[in-house]
């Protein structure tokens, strides 16, 4: 149905190393999941989505165990939210007889969606979950239940955080994994929160992110931050894509440096960083919160192989023409490749892959439902 052989433009050596793994592509979009494997120069699409009609707003993949778990946070107009997982790459599915994720009753909330979907770095069998209220859950066992995290729940700023134009949603999680007590989360407009004792207390982890729609611009917390990612090589730098300007930080968000100089636009939603190269990390900027389309209306993502210091343009093999699709906060991953698998999709239903760390790009499919979230690994 979207499947397509690639051409073959890589060169030798990337395509040796190709054709000894296996890449699996999960694509959520506004009306399903769509599942695409690489082996060679090849992919191959299934031929029908997975979750027909339901809203796939996070996808986690988690090749931790001897099996790979695919985890999927759908979203059923009829129904409601669940969380469903898969132990055989995507071909069948289990939704919990319970809801996995459930507001407690005495918070006075109701679940409306899983905007992420994380794997913790340092625990085998913890999975975190972040949802729409803003509320942060643990899964100890691979994300089959889940529990609410209350001391961010029943943070005292809580009360003045305000939703921004897509929900008060919590949508990205990062784990260390030299610490298991130590999580970094983003909420929409709250900012960034910080635990170094197991989520037990959060401190605002915001100094010299900017929220320039607010009367003070430089407030502790209430910046509408849109992604983080953490560099693969140094665990304390991260990099941050807000709502206008992008940042790093080098000392585990005690404080962010603004790193935009060079992008054609500092507004955009996804970040993303190389799975092995520390300082390399990729964005797609779009052109204004008011104008929510590519950056010149072109089609490219830009890369930095020096923490920020300089970016450079990447569209060999994307659209040249002028372009509309905006790729939205989880919809721009690497995979764990050698070299790097880049993938991204856009609300325009285009799916763009590299398998060269970014070099150059193959588009996937098209005519999808608006991209919700894409995520991609070696799974052989």
């Amino acid at each position: 149905m979207v499947g397509c052989r690639l051409a073959d433009v890589w060169d030798d050596d990337v395509a040796e190393v190709a054709s000894m793994t296996e890449v699996l592509l999960a694509v959520g979009t506004r009306k399903g999941l769509f599942i695409g494997r690489r082996r060679g120069d090849a992919w191959v699409f299934d031929e029908s989505p997975y979750f027909n009609a339901q809203a796939v707003y996070s996808v986690a993949i988690d090749t931790r165990g001897p099996t790979p778990r695919l985890l999927a946070g759908g979203d059923s107009a009829h129904w409601g939210p669940s969380v469903f997982h898969s132990d055989d790459l995507g071909r069948t599915w289990v939704e919990p007889a319970r809801p996995a994720v459930k507001f407690p009753k005495d918070t006075g909330a109701s679940l409306e969606r899983v905007w992420q979907l994380h794997p913790a770095a340092a625990e085998a069998d913890v999975v975190y979950a972040g949802t729409e209220p803003a509320a942060l859950y643990r899964s100890e066992d691979r994300g089959e239940t889940f529990s609410l995290v209350r001391p961010l729940w029943e943070h005292p700023t809580r009360a003045q955080w305000v939703p921004g134009g897509g929900g008060e949603g919590l949508h990205t999680v990062v784990t260390d994994a030299r610490d298991a007590r130590t999580v970094t989360v983003a909420v929409s407009t709250a900012g960034v929160f910080r635990t170094t004792d197991g989520g037990e207390s959060w401190t605002p982890a915001n100094s010299g992110v900017s929220a320039v729609f607010l009367p003070d611009p430089n407030p502790e917390f209430g910046q509408c931050v849109h992604k983080i990612a953490k560099d693969s090589a140094d665990p304390d730098r991260m990099y941050l894509q807000n709502h206008w300007g992008v940042y790093r930080t080098d000392d585990a968000g005690a404080h962010w440096t603004d790193i935009g100089a060079g992008l054609p636009s500092t507004f955009g939603f996804a970040a993303a960083t190389h799975p092995a190269r520390g300082d390399t990390a990729y964005v797609f900027p779009i052109t204004a919160d008011a104008d929510r389309v590519p950056a010149d209306r072109r089609c490219r993502v830009f890369r930095t192989a020096d923490a920020g210091r300089s970016w450079e343009a990447l569209s060999a093999g994307l659209p040249q023409e002028d372009h509309y699709g905006t790729v939205l906060r989880d919809a721009l991953c690497t995979d764990d490749g050698d070299p790097a698998g880049v993938h991204f999709g856009n609300r325009n239903g285009e799916v763009f892959a590299s398998a060269d760390d970014g070099d150059s790009w193959r588009q996937l499919a098209s005519h999808l439902p608006d991209v919700l979230c894409v995520r991609a690994a070696v799974v052989a």
